[in-house]
């Protein structure tokens, strides 16, 4: 496989940002603390990073998922478009925050079968609606509505394919470095890593 291109633009800080990036950068600090490697790339583009901030925080908020099921959503996408920098950042909302448990951690991160049903067939079908692009079958929607989930939430698994999308190609284009506070959840793709 040849070697993937990298953007050459430089990351955006508070202090080189413009009038469109500084205040999308500013409510990143402001939420997070910091501003992460990734929202700093992204803001190259500003409409960029502001989309993918306004649509991860409605999704969080609103998607009618736990935090547990959120991260499996975005953990599963994340593996399945192989974004090192996401496995790594959700890896660590998942341990940290969402209350994922470890044996399901490890599963999404190892492309696994999930040791809980439910949340196997969350990720199942996220899964699916990424292969098939949305045009899933009747097969592939039935479990997922019989294990208690509507169908207004296909629609948040819609809006959480574009956010991760947004951040997973991003990330693939800047070859994004982990930052400092996700590095020990750093993670690669197993035909990737070292025998």
């Amino acid at each position: 496989m040849a070697t993937s291109w990298s953007m050459t633009l430089s990351p955006v800080t508070l202090e080189n940002a413009d009038a469109d990036a500084r205040p999308v950068l500013e409510e990143a600090r402001h939420r997070l603390g910091f501003i992460p490697n990734m929202y700093a790339d992204m803001a190259n583009a500003p409409g960029l990073l502001s989309t993918y901030l306004h649509g991860y925080r409605w999704f969080r908020e609103h998607s009618g998922f736990t935090p547990t099921e959120q991260e499996v959503i975005f953990l599963t996408i994340s593996r399945f478009h192989a974004c090192a920098y996401c496995m790594g950042a959700h890896s660590m909302i998942a341990t940290n925050k969402s209350g994922v448990p470890q044996g399901v951690l490890a599963a999404l991160r190892e492309d696994r079968p999930l040791p809980d049903t439910r949340l196997e067939i969350l990720s199942r079908f996220t899964r699916r609606m990424l292969e098939r692009r949305g045009r899933v079958a009747e097969e592939d929607v039935r479990p997922f509505l019989e294990t208690g989930y509507g169908q207004r939430q296909i629609l948040e698994i819609v809006l959480a394919i574009a956010v991760k999308t947004l951040s997973n190609y991003s990330n693939h284009l800047f070859h994004t470095e982990l930052d400092r506070v996700f590095a020990p959840f750093a993670w690669q793709e197993r035909s990737e890593q070292p025998a």
